[in-house]
């Protein structure tokens, strides 16, 4: 599958300044995939290392964290020469293995000339627990997301319709195959966009066993939960990450602990959070009370929305029927806000923007808040063609907005300052 954060990976290995990679992400969204592929394109061999499996090098690495001897280790093992420039040494599962993080410092200042990646799916976590240590400054750091709805796209053989769709942003002007984009995207609220789930689905050209491929990941998350926290902790991250549909279906999508659990308090439930935040299978999007640059210092932080970052996940964790998201005639069902908001989110994040919410006193809401240069937009978002928004105008006016953004089921179009921009071109902004 292609994805494009291959282009980042390339700039990376041209870079002056280049350090060893850590490439962060939740599991299964691809992470050894583009790490192996990006090798096999771009260097003449690629030295594969996984830190659960591998118990020579894992060892050795936790007696002696040297460059060199690493490197002459690691070819007397691997029975493969590792050349500068020439070959990636992928270390893998890099969480496994204290010890082969702390190395990457050294690899830096001792061995610059090695191109070396890491990945580890519980990465993010493993950093925060007391034992490790980062080797903050030392390495270059990318995250890896579920594919986006244009990547979807790719992975479908309609490369010329994602095309056609960014045309159609920078116009403004309306898209003649808009229902055809629309169908694309109900499918991808009910598959998402996790590569073995999409894989599937190419495969197949059926949603039959979608909701299987998604439960395996799932099953996966869970016993990440009781592998890397206590056993009291990983209950409450169970809880938490499974409410995360009951918390967007409220008419307020603020989390709430007592939907957790009755009394629960950020007390009792905030690690949680940020072991699920740090694994990568939850998005946070913390709300503002300002709409002035610059917009994360105007964070209210016991306030926060918390999203799925799949939405193929939020729809198995939902249980909603694939033929109610498939549908055209579906905009009495309010629940589907909920999809749409996630849907929204993930793309944002994929996008490298960092969400935010805003909520006054007097209950009106922005969805999303994005920051543009010295440029405040705001974005509401709607699951149908109804697209009546008196906070978005209210947004608009107190903070002086060039202009603001809604995402519909309408075409594009650009009216009273005003983008629309339809469901399917979320990936555009």
């Amino acid at each position: 599958m292609q994805r494009k954060i291959l282009s980042d990976l390339i700039e990376w290995k041209n870079s002056r300044n280049r350090m060893p990679l850590l490439l962060n992400g939740a599991r299964q969204v691809g992470k050894t995939y583009i790490l192996d592929e990006f090798g096999r394109e771009n260097y003449e061999n690629v030295v594969h290392i996984n830190f659960e499996n591998n118990n020579l090098v894992s060892n050795y690495i936790n007696e002696d964290i040297t460059p060199k001897r690493i490197i002459e280790y690691i070819e007397t093992t691997e029975k493969q020469q590792i050349k500068p420039e020439k070959t990636l040494l992928f270390f893998d599962e890099i969480q496994a293995n204290e010890r082969a993080l702390t190395s990457l410092k050294y690899f830096c200042e001792n061995a610059p000339e090695y191109h070396i990646v890491a990945a580890g799916s519980l990465l993010g976590v493993a950093v925060n627990r007391e034992k490790y240590s980062f080797p903050v400054g030392k390495v270059n750091e990318l995250t890896l997301y579920p594919l986006d709805f244009e990547e979807f796209l790719w992975a479908l053989d309609r490369k010329k319709l994602a095309e056609k769709i960014r045309e159609h942003f920078e116009t403004n002007r309306e898209f003649p195959l808009h229902s055809l984009a629309l169908e694309y995207y109900r499918k991808y609220l009910v598959i998402g966009g996790m590569p073995a789930v999409v894989k599937n689905y190419v495969e197949t050209e059926s949603f039959l066993q979608t909701n299987t491929y998604q439960a395996d990941i799932y099953n996966e998350y869970i016993a990440d939960m009781a592998k890397y926290s206590k056993p009291a902790t990983s209950v409450k991250i169970r809880a938490c990450y499974n409410s995360i549909p009951a918390q967007l279906a409220k008419e307020n999508h603020k989390f709430q602990y007592k939907m957790v659990q009755k009394g629960g308090t950020a007390t009792i439930f905030g690690e949680s959070i940020e072991w699920l935040n740090f694994a990568g299978i939850v998005l946070k999007c913390q709300k503002i009370t300002h709409g002035e640059i610059p917009i994360a210092v105007y964070s209210y932080f016991p306030d926060f929305k918390l999203y799925m970052a799949d939405v193929g996940m939020f729809t198995l964790k939902s249980q909603i029927p694939a033929s109610m998201l498939l549908s055209e005639n579906n905009e009495a069902n309010t629940f589907l806000g909920a999809f749409v908001e996630n849907y929204v989110a993930q793309a944002f994040a994929a996008n490298k923007k960092s969400l935010f919410y805003w909520r006054n006193d007097n209950s009106g809401e922005v969805d999303f808040v994005l920051q543009e240069d010295i440029n405040v937009i705001p974005v509401e978002v709607k699951r149908g063609t109804n697209t009546r928004s008196r906070s978005l105008i209210m947004f608009m006016r107190q903070y002086r907005c060039p202009y603001a953004i809604r995402i519909s089921q309408k075409n594009f179009g650009f009216e009273n300052d005003i983008k629309s921009v339809p469901l399917y071109a979320v990936f555009c902004i």
